[in-house]
């Protein structure tokens, strides 16, 4: 594992007493030792005995427990994750968060939200409404129309499989959605279909892949392969695991990128949205951004340009943005204003947006809720 700077909490008096130096040299002393504790811990030793754990530790009204815990067991050990307590619980708890163990579960009003997310793409492209909904009342593969196979949909995968169709063999399809599905999460824990396609390509997936990696998400062993890959399948230098639950929901390093936008806005006195997004992307891809203003105000005294500032923010979705004297020299300048070391992780603040959620919900709101429900599993285990 990685070596680990671990958030520390320092008593007000700590800096007056000790003085920072000290601080900063247990920080260091403790770093080498500490992290992510919990992908580390000894596991059972026999593959029969960790998937009879599993099978203990999820609901008793779970269907098929035994063929959730293979699958669980199977995508642990091809991705070479250790099998603890800990991680078995962090998986539970995201899968009953996102699915109550429902390996393609029902989305609630999902054929309306699929015609506004129509609306909006024809809107974009300048397309007439009527155009489009005339063109989805064209039978499908199936003889029904593509506008009642959308009314009827009840899962991502069901509506997925009407856009492949839509695209494969209606001419304004390909114009409207070319590769564009809308459908972008799938499977029992609910992971990213563009994620789970680049990871099958940096990593050998351990299944026969009959028709697609999307269609492979939307299935038990599929989205849990992929779901923990994304959840325990990169090294962090994370103590606790709300941060992951928290990258999971906002991405790779999402976490301690927010810590480093606190950190940077200490140092600079500016006011940042701790959202963990260092540089702007999309149309916009090359012109600075908040985080990276901010940080170029501090350029004097971090002995740094602005090119060097661009590269290193760059690298704030890899483990290596942590060994940049960019990240290094801003934390230093952070502590030595607070006088103690600040955190190197942070739950990001981000209000969620989607189609699918109806109600005010953040990345904080999610990692707390996962966070809960692993505590819970790990209480259950704690009594059996």
């Amino acid at each position: 594992m990685s070596r680990r700077v671990p958030p520390i909490a320092v008593s007000p008096s700590g800096p007056t007493r000790f003085g920072l130096p000290v601080l900063m040299l247990v920080a260091a002393l403790l770093a080498g030792c500490a992290g992510d504790a919990p992908l580390r811990e000894a596991p059972p030793t026999r593959p029969a005995d960790v998937r009879a754990q599993i099978v203990g530790l999820m609901p008793a009204g779970t269907a098929d427990r035994a063929g959730w815990a293979t699958d669980i067991y199977a995508a642990l050990s091809a991705l070479e994750i250790s099998p603890t307590l800990a991680n078995i619980c962090a998986v539970l708890a995201v899968i009953e968060q996102e699915s109550t163990y429902r390996a393609d579960p029902e989305v609630p009003k999902l054929g309306q939200i699929a015609w506004g997310e129509i609306d909006r793409r024809a809107e974009r492209l300048g397309v007439p409404a009527a155009a489009v909904h005339l063109a989805l009342k064209l039978p499908s593969s199936n003889g029904k129309s593509y506008a009642e196979r959308i009314d009827a949909v009840k899962t991502e995968k069901e509506l997925s499989l009407v856009f492949e169709d839509l695209i494969d063999r209606v001419p304004l399809g390909k114009r409207l959605f070319a590769s564009w599905n809308p459908v972008r999460t799938g499977g029992p824990m609910q992971v990213g279909i563009a994620f789970a396609e680049r990871h099958a390509q940096e990593r050998s997936y351990p299944y026969p892949v009959p028709e697609s990696i999307r269609h492979e998400v939307f299935s038990r062993r599929g989205g849990l392969y992929f779901g923990i890959a994304h959840l325990l399948g990169y090294s962090a230098n994370y103590d606790k695991l709300v941060y992951r639950y928290a990258d999971f929901n906002a991405g790779h390093y999402a976490s301690r990128n927010a810590a480093f936008q606190n950190a940077v806005s200490i140092a600079s006195g500016i006011p940042l949205d701790l959202d963990g997004d260092l540089v702007r992307r999309g149309d916009d891809d090359g012109k600075p951004g908040a985080t990276e203003l901010a940080v170029r105000s501090l350029a004097r005294r971090l002995d740094l340009g602005n090119g060097a500032i661009r590269e290193a923010l760059e690298q704030g979705d890899l483990l290596a943005f942590e060994r940049s004297e960019l990240y290094r020299r801003v934390f230093e300048l952070a502590d030595r204003a607070e006088r103690q070391p600040v955190p190197r992780a942070v739950l990001p603040r981000i209000v969620l947006k989607s189609p699918k959620i109806t109600r005010k919900l953040t990345t904080e709101w999610f990692a707390n809720r996962v966070d809960e429900r692993q505590r819970k599993c790990l209480a259950r285990a704690a009594t059996t």
